[in-house]
């Protein structure tokens, strides 16, 4: 039985996968013991991570041969290094992240795709004072991560004719649509808008967002399954991702089957919010997790060294494998 282990207020059991009657050909189980593979998510269980959840519970896993434990941090930054330092196999994380860590010299790769469109957007109430991102000049911006965050808000505001240093950037700690609500700051960077902007609703209280991708940023895909280079075994990650696009694929053909599968592994995921970006995060999912947009990966790692986080671009092979490719 694969073990979540949640942070302490989220805590609880998950039940296990249910075996499917008819396996995949491409994923029936070894005779030998199953493959034990631990994924550490990037944050506590939430619909981004549906097809991991759906493909646990309908057996897809198993049927592949792997034992999957899936584990939240308890600090969200912890996954990478902890890939990188050979403590867990697979890792979800970001993108825009990715590039900046393998500068740093850890030994990740990208090898699948979760979510394959930005869900980051900047957020703003939607009756207030904020009617284009030009209105920003002199007002304040709260963010959560420095570095990408920033050179991604200076690209938009620039764009729009304003300058970086003529907003106030306000670290607001992980609490992004509280600080726009309570009017602690104009708009925030960092909101996922299958997030921030339900929630805002159901506490009564419209928000607005300015899609990064419609702003002149290059689209690159959200959240990724990350490896270590130098131990991972493409074989197990090969059938990992078969497994998690039999799932997207259920999820898509049965929404709302699936939502009900999903709600019942832990009381806390079944709530409006959860509900609400169930529906929203659907069309965003990655339904060949195994391809790899090499060019998407250029484009993003070159916007990077343009804003200056990057001293030079670097070839996509360097942080991304392609697992499905011939070896």
């Amino acid at each position: 039985m694969t073990v979540f282990s949640l942070p302490r207020i989220l805590r609880t059991g998950i039940k296990a996968g249910v075996v499917a009657s008819v396996m995949s050909a491409t994923l029936i189980a070894p005779a030998s013991a199953m493959d034990k593979v631990t994924l550490l998510l990037d944050w506590f269980v939430n619909p981004d991570h549906g097809p991991i959840i759906i493909a646990q519970e309908k057996g897809y896993f198993s049927d592949a041969g792997l034992d999957v434990e899936v584990i939240a941090p308890a600090d969200p930054a912890d996954p990478p290094k902890l890939v990188a330092a050979g403590r867990a196999e697979l890792a979800i994380s970001y993108q825009p992240q990715l590039h900046l860590q393998v500068a740093e010299g850890l030994p990740l790769v990208r090898v699948g795709t979760l979510v394959a469109t930005p869900l980051n957007c900047l957020l703003v109430l939607e009756d207030g004072p904020i009617k284009s991102i030009a209105d920003l000049k002199g007002g304040k911006v709260g963010f959560s991560v420095a570095g990408v965050e920033e050179a991604l808000l200076k690209t938009i505001l620039e764009r729009n004719g304003v300058a970086l240093e003529e907003i106030d950037l306000v670290n607001v700690n992980w609490s992004l649509s509280p600080s726009l609500m309570s009017g602690q700051v104009d708009a925030v960077i960092g909101a996922f808008r299958n997030f921030e902007l339900n929630q805002m609703d159901i506490e009564g209280v419209k928000g607005r967002c300015f899609y990064l991708e419609e702003e002149g940023l290059p689209a690159y895909d959200e959240l990724i399954y990350i490896a270590n280079r130098d131990s991972m075994n493409k074989d197990v990650i090969r059938r990992f991702l078969q497994a998690t696009e039999l799932a997207t694929q259920y999820i898509v053909n049965h929404p709302k089957e699936s939502w009900e599968i999903f709600k019942s592994t832990a009381k806390e995921l079944d709530d409006e919010l959860n509900k609400r970006a169930w529906v929203d995060t659907l069309p965003r999912l990655a339904l060949r997790p195994a391809a790899l947009d090499a060019g998407r990966y250029a484009r993003f790692e070159a916007f990077l060294k343009d804003a200056g986080l990057l001293n030079d671009t670097r070839s996509v092979d360097v942080f991304t494998v392609d697992v499905g490719a011939d070896d």
